[in-house]
């Protein structure tokens, strides 16, 4: 891949999410099947749902990565094999992995997906690069505590060949690259098995062994949210991470909304393509990043320590809008059939977030339900509506509601 031109790599936690990824701009997605994934949680794709993914992406000529990148116990390795057959029939274009074992199996089982290393094997350095590439492995996902320094200097001193991955957006974990095991302390939900239950985001007090139920304040106004990370954001930096020579730029998410999904993933294609472009960005698309829900945004390890986020008496900033309904079709003078999804009425100042062009706010002034009939709201979920648009757009674009 040209470094100059990297790619934009989107999550796809389901059918819904990845169909936003898609519309919004990725270049390539990753995504689970029913294991070896490791977000347990999320709808994730069983092997029928993979193959239609899949297939779907390749028509819009979208890379498909899939996440194998679990610790399989020994029971859960005999099951793997049959696993890895089913996408390397089903064109998954590579597999990220990061057990030894999954990744000599990937490589006999699936020889038509190409081996990305997960971020999960900590990879800090030139020369695990070399034996990764050595072992037929074609990109490397770095770990998330590197400077831009270190990527700058790993880039110069691993085989040309082998392609890097950074994150350049969403959650950050406290622990080193994912290797943690507080989730299987504490709630025997393995971490390292896609079952994380993110204590690190608990609100902790402080208890003396002989006085039980006595929780004391940590801070001045309570408990403390003492290793919860920042969120990482990115937007404004991609120039810098392009001359570095990294190959692919990743978003962080597949447990997030649908809304997340198209929101980020517009954001970040505008921004990409300015900085290919070497043209300003627009402060529109780093004004997205708050119209999501995300903790105090941070630049990582990027430029320094991103220190922890515990000053507030919540765990994450709401989104600052709310997404009312989805374009399901659109004629060239605007108008628009819609399906509901939060309650907007007549009057509302709403705006408009489509692929190709900036957010556009405006005022609603009619609306009719499915019958033809004007009404003032859309209070029911997923009722059809048509409304006139200030301007022509394409089917999944969205209207959204300011807080």
């Amino acid at each position: 891949m040209d470094n100059k031109k990297p790619e934009l790599l989107a999550p796809a936690g389901d059918m819904e999410r990845l169909t936003m990824a898609l519309h919004y701009g990725a270049d390539a997605v990753y995504l689970a099947g029913s294991e070896f994934g490791m977000r347990a949680s999320a709808g994730n794709f069983d092997d029928e749902g993979l193959r239609q993914a899949i297939s779907l992406c390749h028509e819009k000529g979208v890379l498909v990565y899939i996440t194998c990148n679990t610790l399989p116990r020994e029971d859960e390795m005999k099951r793997l094999p049959a696993y890895l057959e089913t996408l390397n029939d089903a064109g998954a274009d590579a597999i990220i992995a990061s057990d030894l074992g999954v990744i000599s199996l990937a490589k006999k089982y699936a020889p038509s997906a190409a081996l990305h290393i997960s971020t999960q094997m900590g990879v800090v350095n030139s020369e695990t690069c070399k034996m990764l590439y050595d072992m037929g492995a074609s990109r490397a996902v770095l770990a998330r505590e590197l400077s831009l320094a270190e990527i700058q200097n790993i880039r110069k001193n691993c085989p040309p060949e082998l392609e890097l991955e950074v994150f350049i957006h969403g959650a950050m974990c406290v622990s080193f690259s994912g290797r943690c095991l507080l989730s299987n302390y504490l709630t025997g939900r393995d971490a390292n098995r896609g079952e994380c239950a993110q204590p690190c985001r608990w609100r902790y007090y402080l208890v003396e062994e002989k006085r039980s139920g006595e929780y004391h304040e940590i801070t001045e106004d309570g408990g403390t949210y003492i290793m919860n990370s920042r969120d990482m954001c990115m937007i404004e930096h991609l120039p810098e991470i392009i001359d570095a020579g990294v190959a692919s730029l990743k978003i962080e998410g597949r447990m997030k909304s649908a809304y997340y999904a198209a929101a980020v993933t517009n954001a970040y294609r505008h921004a990409l393509d300015a900085a290919i472009e070497k043209r300003p960005l627009s402060p529109v698309w780093v004004d997205e990043m708050e119209k999501i829900s995300h903790r105090s945004y941070c630049t990582g390890f990027f430029f320094g320590d991103p220190s922890q986020h515990y000053s507030r008496s919540d765990s994450i900033y709401f989104a600052s809008a709310d997404v009312c309904a989805i374009v399901e079709s659109c004629d060239e003078m605007g108008n628009a059939i819609l399906s509901q999804r939060n309650k907007f009425s007549v009057g509302d100042r709403l705006e408009l977030l489509t692929k190709d062009k900036e957010p556009f706010s405006f005022v609603l002034d009619e609306m009719k339900n499915a019958e033809g009939e004007s009404i003032t709201s859309a209070p029911h979920p997923m009722m059809k509506l048509s409304i006139k648009l200030p301007l022509p757009c394409s089917p999944l674009s969205l209207l959204r509601k300011p807080r």
